[in-house]
């Protein structure tokens, strides 16, 4: 059977997205030594269900007010000081953690934000993200 037109230009579309979410994934920096490299909740652009959207500054500070984000990596060290942790790591790839507002570096890439910081910086576990609001 012979792909329409319409089809063609869809599987193009998605053969574009996935490249350009590998470019993406390719420009995120790994962390070394004792650091995380966490990835932050996207914000909702609009309050609940209201339909109101929220300003740019609202977005902004929530950003930087985030307190929960998702474990992607960690440095070569981290959590390998047995003095320090000698229960072990506190967290692992793939889990969602606490951590204190503007804590770590911040930056972005392809509209994701994302925070390095600092093995000790983990101050709990999480296991529903959305479940946690600032108080």
């Amino acid at each position: 059977m012979t792909e329409t037109a319409l089809e063609k230009k869809r599987r193009g579309k998605i053969e574009e997205d996935a490249k350009e979410q590998k470019e993406l994934e390719a420009k995120i920096p790994k962390p070394v030594g004792y650091r995380l490299l966490i990835a932050l909740p996207n914000i909702e652009e609009t309050f609940g269900g209201s339909g109101i959207v929220k300003s740019g500054k609202t977005l902004h500070e929530e950003y930087i007010l985030s307190t929960v984000g998702l474990v992607l990596d960690m440095g070569e060290q981290a959590y390998s000081d047995k003095e320090r942790f000698p229960t072990g790591p506190w967290c692992k790839r793939g889990e969602y953690v606490m951590f204190r507002a503007n804590t770590g570096t911040r930056f972005k890439i392809g509209g994701q934000e994302y925070r390095l910081m600092n093995d000790d910086s983990i101050e709990a576990t999480v296991d529903d993200p959305r479940a946690v609001t600032r108080a």
